[in-house]
């Protein structure tokens, strides 16, 4: 799918451009796709000839050409070289390494050079192919960091753009899972590090995630306690880093060795200020890195060598630099007048502000010194790294983000320094009873920005060591906040996101909830530890007569969990109207008991099932006695499971509304959900069908239902292939003047304006038809206004379309904006 028409009909993208934050995996990708095309199953019908290059290649000491360059390749092959220039497009170019390119990019067209044979610097030979100004038919797959993206997008022609995103949740979990099994242990970790969310978040990038299971499994291993041995995220990557030290450093005194790791901190530190990551020969020296150094941080892999490059050097990954960085403010070198390298309000501003998002080049850097300044973490740096700690930064620190705080910056600008425990209870006290105090008199102008100040405060002292007088006073304080839900009126929808709340915390937040003059009606459990989900938390469906709506998400649901939420749903006390349940990890048992258990609420309209495996667990919900509003969306049904839920569909007396959507039904599937379409005892006004693999193979039977049905009111076909000839067999059907179908979605189903024709007969003819989706669509503009003449003026209906032909030579940025006819 990297190199498919970003339209209908398109043309195939010749630049892809894969982005994603280091470790993400962009050269596994790119080596995978070689391997692959070696193996003749990469887009296997297109005779391409493909090289992979480390930018770095090209940037060498002598100029060279691009067909030197691929001679590299296959040296002593000549013809072999020519006969493939012969063909440019057919060369797919995969170039990786782009931040190991030093050399600055060139964005003058005159400086640029089209012919392949010129010799050329490093730089001018990149830009005429970043470009296409030179194999402008070549296509080129480049993968680069998201911060590069700025970089090379004003090079770049019509570039087609791919995110990977790494880990999302549920794969996380599943990661966790498969590196520890179902045991204890894994419940244990799992658990650890979800509560913590920057470690969590971490996770996202697959060699942290990696990173973190070998740390904790190995900490375990030892008898240590994770809570004690880890108390933030920070001192995961002390854990690791330092075990991977000792290896080589057994060789060096105590002097070398903390004369080299300054030299390594240093030399991350620039390279994290003037956004630096590959490292030359003055580098080191500056850095006071001598080739002994290099060597045992070469070894140990914290290091690596830039390819085709003798003295070039980066860190192994990006992660690593802005550790070692942060590391650098922090160590105490007796030697020195101030026995510390100092910040400077500069650099502190930059940092505060760059913590703010992960995209920012300083973010981690930020995050971990606010976590190495964590007073549970000073010890463990001290013992793994044999150096002391100074935390003369940290009270220069505490001096400058208050005034940071009260100029320009928002409250979460510090959610890092507080939510790595960089602050103590003490520290913590004022900030924390004052916000208390103005929130629950606050207006709802500060509202909200006082609950993210708040957010992370609380999450920080929930993960230190508190003795009973200290906890008991923070769960007063607590209680305080939790009594905003009794005194204001206006709060209707609470959100726990990433909770780590406690039970005795729970129990607290579950009272206010169940308070008689609490109006909360949404509340939203998204990202919250399985231990969140208890009997106090769960009984404020029952105790609270205005909840209407409970989503769940990201959340894993044990059986525990889910009888409690069946028991609740049961009792003539829940007055919830709508159930979401989004991504949640959960056992086939689990999702046949929830369906199971739906039949005795009366009050319950709307179930919501989202990115949830149920495969062969869908006639369960069609069973559920009230519902009117069923969906289930990219949940694994298949085509195997369709029978048996067409036949619960039949037999359901209230539904209005079903999606299915994102579900590959095919068209076997389809058929059986069209044949119980003519037989419905149901009300059925809506049908989402979106996304679920259908061609024009099921339509016939679609025709059949939709002459048949007389309550259906709105369809949903979207992103299905029905191409032409489907399409023109269900305008036949929408002619007939018993069908009902007001409202008709039809966007990217491939078809074009060969079928125009008979939409725009059907459209005369239909009396009930009020709204048609086209967009996505390959439809020629006179098509468009062909169709736009075919609605009667005098109703209001309303066509939606966007409208994308190719660029006209003398204007190739043309391009027709969507828009709304009526």
């Amino acid at each position: 799918c990297l190199l498919l028409p970003r339209r209908p009909r398109g043309r195939q993208p010749r630049t892809v451009v894969i982005q994603g934050a280091p470790g993400i995996g962009k050269t596994t990708l790119a080596r995978r796709v070689m391997c692959e095309w070696a193996r003749n199953k990469f887009y296997a019908h297109k005779p391409w000839c493909a090289f992979y290059f480390r930018c770095q290649e090209m940037n060498r000491m002598a100029e060279q050409s691009f067909s030197e360059l691929i001679q590299h390749k296959w040296p002593g092959s000549q013809d072999l070289v020519s006969k493939i220039m012969s063909k440019p497009d057919r060369l797919l170019l995969l170039l990786d390494g782009f931040e190991d390119f030093t050399p600055a990019l060139i964005d003058r067209s005159e400086d640029l050079s089209e012919d392949w044979r010129q010799k050329l610097p490093g730089s001018v030979l990149l830009s005429s192919l970043l470009s296409k100004r030179m194999l402008p038919e070549a296509t080129l797959l480049i993968m680069i960091r998201s911060t590069s993206w700025q970089t090379c997008e004003p090079l770049l022609q019509s570039p087609s753009l791919v995110t990977l995103k790494g880990f999302n949740a549920t794969e996380k979990i599943k990661y966790f899972r498969a590196y520890f099994g179902y045991t204890k242990e894994g419940d244990d970790v799992l658990s650890f590090a979800m509560e913590n969310t920057i470690i969590f978040s971490m996770c996202q990038v697959p060699v942290v995630c990696w990173m973190v299971c070998s740390c904790l499994k190995q900490q375990m291993e030892r008898g240590h306690k994770l809570t004690q041995a880890c108390p933030n995220a920070t001192s995961v990557f002390v854990r690791y880093l330092s075990s991977l030290l000792p290896i080589r450093a057994e060789n060096f005194s105590r002097k070398t060795h903390r004369q080299q790791l300054e030299g390594l901190c240093r030399l991350a530190a620039d390279g994290v200020w003037h956004r630096k990551c590959v490292f030359g020969k003055k580098d080191l020296e500056r850095a006071k890195m001598d080739q002994m150094g290099v060597a045992t941080f070469l070894g140990v892999n914290i290091l690596r060598r830039i390819a085709a490059e003798k003295d070039r050097y980066a860190f192994t990954l990006l992660i690593f630099q802005d550790f070692f960085a942060a590391l650098f403010y922090v160590l105490c070198f007796p030697q020195r007048l101030k026995n510390f390298h100092v910040l400077n309000h500069a650099n502190i501003q930059r940092l505060v502000a760059g913590s703010c998002g992960s995209k920012h080049s300083l973010s981690h850097m930020g995050l971990f010194l606010f976590g190495l300044l964590n007073r549970a973490c000073a010890p463990i740096v001290e013992h793994s790294f044999r150096c002391r700690v100074s935390f003369g930064n940290k009270r220069k620190l505490l001096k400058v983000i208050p005034q940071l705080q009260k100029s320009s910056l928002r409250p979460l600008c510090i959610r890092s320094f507080w939510s790595q425990g960089s602050c103590s209870p003490v520290e913590l006290n004022m900030m924390l009873e004052i916000s208390c105090v103005c929130l629950v008199q606050c207006g709802n102008h500060w509202l909200h920005a006082t609950t993210e100040l708040l957010e992370c405060g609380w999450r920080c002292l929930f993960s230190l060591p508190c003795r009973a007088p200290e906890s008991n006073k923070l769960l007063r304080w607590w209680q305080d906040l939790c009594s905003v839900f009794a005194v204001n009126d206006k709060l209707e929808v609470l959100t726990l996101t990433t909770s780590v709340l406690q039970p005795p915390f729970l129990k607290a937040l579950a009272a206010a909830l169940k308070h008689p003059q609490c109006k909360l009606q949404k509340l939203l459990l998204r990202r919250v530890n399985r231990t969140g989900l208890n009997k106090d938390l769960i009984g404020v469906l029952t105790g609270n007569k205005h909840l209407r709506y409970l989503e769940i998400q990201h959340v894993e649901v044990e059986w525990k969990a889910m009888k409690l939420l069946c028991t609740a749903l049961r009792s003539p006390r829940c007055r919830l109207q709508c159930l979401r349940l989004e991504d949640c990890l959960a056992t086939p048992r689990v999702w046949t008991y929830l369906g199971n258990n739906l039949r005795g609420n009366r009050y319950l309209k709307t179930l919501m099932l989202r990115k949830n495996s149920l495969e062969n667990r869908g006639l369960y919900y069609l069973s559920g006695g009230q519902l009117e509003r069923l969906l289930i969306e990219n949940c694994n049904l298949t085509e195997l499971t369709c029978e048996s839920l067409a036949s619960c569909l039949r037999q359901s007396k209230m539904l209005t509304h079903l999606s299915l959507a994102e579900n590959a039904l095919k068209d076997e599937g389809a058929k059986h959900i069209w044949k119980a379409l003519q037989h419905l005892r149901c009300p059925l006004q809506r049908l989402v069908l979106r996304k679920c693999d259908l061609t024009f193979d099921c339509c016939q039977d679609m025709i059949s239902a939709l002459r048949k049905n007389k309550t259906l009111k709105s369809l949903d076909l979207s992103f299905n292939s029905l191409k032409d000839d489907g399409v023109t067999l269900l305008c036949e059907a929408l002619k007939n003047p018993d069908c009902t179908v007001q409202i008709l979605e039809l966007e990217n189903c491939l078809f074009t304006s060969s079928c125009y024709q008979a939409m725009a007969s059907m459209l005369c003819e239909n009396q009930h038809l009020r709204h048609l989706d086209l967009r996505k669509n390959a439809i020629r503009v006179h098509s468009i206004l062909t169709l736009c003449d075919a609605f009667p003026s005098q109703k209001k209906r309303e066509i939606i379309f966007s409208w994308d032909p190719q660029p006209h030579p003398s204007n190739p940025t043309a391009r027709y904006v969507p828009q709304r006819n009526q």
